[in-house]
């Protein structure tokens, strides 16, 4: 929604120039933001440019008529409203512009008070009905610590409302470190399952020869060691929801199992030849673009399109630099009542060096930077010299366009070795690449370094 501060947005579409002059000078002194327009063709490319609040149209004009821009509003535009306006008044064509989407009908002549009157309703339903939509969605990610006021994350809480009201299958999608997880909880713990189990399975860390009998359980005798049958992941989360993460590390041959679960509704236990019906919710996360993993062979199409009936993608913190702020002062707060020290405030260079850095660890990232600060800063002000090295320098040193792509991936990885502290799981993460690949990239730039 707009600040208090910022002026509403019209679009006044009218192929009379005096016409669009009197609508724009009355509009102007109402207080709003007016843009105009002599056709749809126009109109259309504006509105391709501008995130109009309100489009106000006239119905018969030469080429392309009013209802022509209703319909093309109302199928791309979802927060703009559409007002009518016509000197060729009747009920059918009042009734045709409702119908197709337009929110107010004016019938020319009008007067300036029933103008600013049409004007402030449809602006007032389009307030109303974004209200409504927004107030769900901020209390679910609140609830379940995920933290955003920004419009990506506004789509993102959105998107975990609609999915908790269906039992729908969920592919969650997002960088290492976005908070995939925190989106599987909201969505469980919002549905009709929320009583009964979340049952959270790191796929890829679980080695290949035991994920089987991690997820289906296994019956006594089903090998050596196996001295009393034991029920899997799935049995657990029976009536609930079983998050299924790095669901890519999975092999082809466990991908044909995940399938018949989706199709079927139920599983094997190793060791037996009898099903097991299960009542279980899956919802699946992976960092990896499962789709191109499809092309290449290394993930079943069946199994991508059975999990992918719903997508939410969660972007990367880069992309939500709205909400850098709001999540290092929360950071902060939490991380100064575990250690007993007064609260810490950033100052406005820290925060400028906070809001412009890349984040490759997204969030997890920025909540590990911050507890260090709370941890190892005396002061009670957070200042530039107290943040990372990495961090200090990024925004000022040479971009260093003369450099090749090797030499920039080199120093890219020098760095994100630098700021984990040659944590290299913890680097491999960050770069979105696995430890093997790392070592290989490693060798290449230091034979003696991997």
């Amino acid at each position: 929604m707009k600040n208090a501060t910022e002026k509403e947005r019209i679009l006044i579409v009218d192929d009379s120039p005096e016409t669009l002059e009197m609508l724009e000078r009355n509009l102007r002194s109402g207080g709003y933001e007016v843009f105009t327009a002599p056709g749809v063709a126009e109109a259309i490319k504006i509105l391709d440019d501008v995130i109009a609040d309100l489009v106000i149209t006239d119905y018969k004009m030469p080429k392309s008529s009013g209802m022509d821009l209703i319909r093309y509003v109302r199928e791309n535009l979802k927060n703009t409203e559409v007002m009518m306006i016509t000197g060729y008044a009747t009920v059918e064509g009042a009734v045709d512009a409702i119908k197709a989407g337009a929110e107010e009908y004016l019938t020319k002549p009008f007067t300036d008070e029933e103008l600013f009157s049409a004007v402030r309703r449809a602006l007032d339903k389009r307030r109303l009905r974004i209200a409504s939509e927004d107030r769900l969605p901020q209390t679910i990610g609140s609830r379940y610590g995920i933290l955003g006021e920004s419009e990506p994350m506004r789509q993102v809480f959105s998107a975990i409302a609609k999915a908790a009201s269906t039992p729908a299958t969920v592919l969650i999608t997002g960088q290492s470190g976005t908070g995939k997880e925190l989106v599987a909880r909201a969505i469980h713990y919002s549905s009709k399952r929320a009583s009964a189990p979340f049952v959270p399975v790191n796929c890829g860390g679980i080695p290949e020869g035991l994920l089987e009998s991690e997820l289906f359980g296994y019956v006594k005798g089903a090998f050596t060691g196996a001295l009393e049958s034991r029920a899997g992941f799935f049995q657990t989360a029976d009536g609930g929801t079983i998050f299924l993460d790095e669901v890519s590390e999975t092999s082809l041959a466990m991908q044909v199992k995940l399938l018949r679960v989706l199709q079927e509704k139920e599983i094997f236990m190793v060791g037996s030849t009898q099903p097991r019906k299960v009542n279980v919710r899956i919802l699946a996360a992976t960092n990896k673009v499962l789709l191109g993993l499809v092309k290449k062979g290394n993930f079943r199409e069946d199994l991508y399109y059975r999990l992918n009936v719903i997508e939410i993608a969660i972007p990367p913190l880069r992309d939500r630099a709205d909400d850098i702020i709001l999540l290092a002062s929360h950071f902060a707060r939490k991380y100064s009542e575990e250690v007993e020290k007064p609260e810490p405030r950033f100052s406005d260079k820290a925060l400028e060096i906070l809001r412009n850095y890349a984040w490759p660890g997204n969030v997890r990232e920025l909540e590990n930077v911050v507890q260090s600060l709370v941890v190892m800063t005396d002061s009670d002000v957070i200042d530039v010299p107290d943040l990372p090295h990495l961090m200090r320098y990024t925004g000022v040193r040479d971009k260093g366009l003369h450099r090749t792509l090797d030499e920039v991936e080199a120093a890219h990885i020098r760095d994100v070795l630098a700021l984990v502290g040659g944590n290299k799981t913890r680097a491999a993460e960050i770069l979105g690449i696995d430890r093997k690949t790392l070592r290989e990239k490693m060798k290449r730039l230091d034979p003696g370094s991997a």
